[in-house]
């Protein structure tokens, strides 16, 4: 199963029992129906931020290099867009044998609520899966770099100095060797100039 089709199937469910939760609160407290939506919904958004914060620290620990992680956002928005789709189908298909939920149309419940659904999942797994990148990719940079031996070491400071040359950028590719070339040529000609004279 793909991780976009787990994610969608899992918060299809809890959206219905959401939504019948809410049913069932509403008729029993019917002065707090707006604080019952609100504590429900909020509910749900913190389960939905929970899964992308872990999303995000497991993505971020198999792959230290950010351009090599994987696309989450992409798979939360099929899940969201999943979830609201299928929540709302399944709400409304409830609804017709048991009518103290607080549903709409089919077309509105597939259309506007699934739009509604599937923004609440993506905007915060993606706040989650960015908080969990975060959190990793700064305990990492906190770590010291270590050096297991001699050579890495030097390999490393020559690296740290390129980045730092100068003249680095204007150099020919050749420019090294014709240099060696003439300080060569400039220690044998004195030499050849001594054996001429004896």
């Amino acid at each position: 199963m793909s991780k976009w089709l787990l994610r969608g199937l899992v918060f299809a469910a809890l959206m219905v029992i959401v939504r019948l939760l809410q049913g069932a609160l509403i008729n029993a407290w019917e002065t707090k129906a707006g604080l019952i939506s609100i504590v429900l919904v909020v509910l749900y958004a913190v389960v939905v931020f929970i899964w992308g914060l872990s999303d995000g620290r497991s993505d971020a620990r198999a792959n230290p290099d950010p351009d090599r992680r994987g696309d989450l956002a992409m798979t939360w928005l099929l899940a969201g867009l999943f979830a609201g789709v299928v929540s709302g189908a399944v709400t409304w298909f409830i609804s017709l044998f048991y009518k103290s939920l607080y549903v709409e149309a089919l077309l509105n419940e597939l259309t506007t609520f699934a739009a509604f659904t599937a923004l609440l999942v993506f905007l915060f797994a993606v706040a989650g899966v960015a908080l969990g990148r975060y959190l990793v990719d700064r305990k990492l940079e906190k770590q010291p770099r270590k050096h297991h031996g001699l050579a890495e070491a030097a390999a490393d400071q020559d690296q740290d100095r390129a980045d730092t040359d100068v003249f680095a950028a204007v150099r020919h590719p050749g420019a090294d060797e014709r240099t060696e070339r003439t300080e060569s040529t400039e220690q044998t000609a004195p030499t050849q100039a001594r054996r001429e004279e004896r």
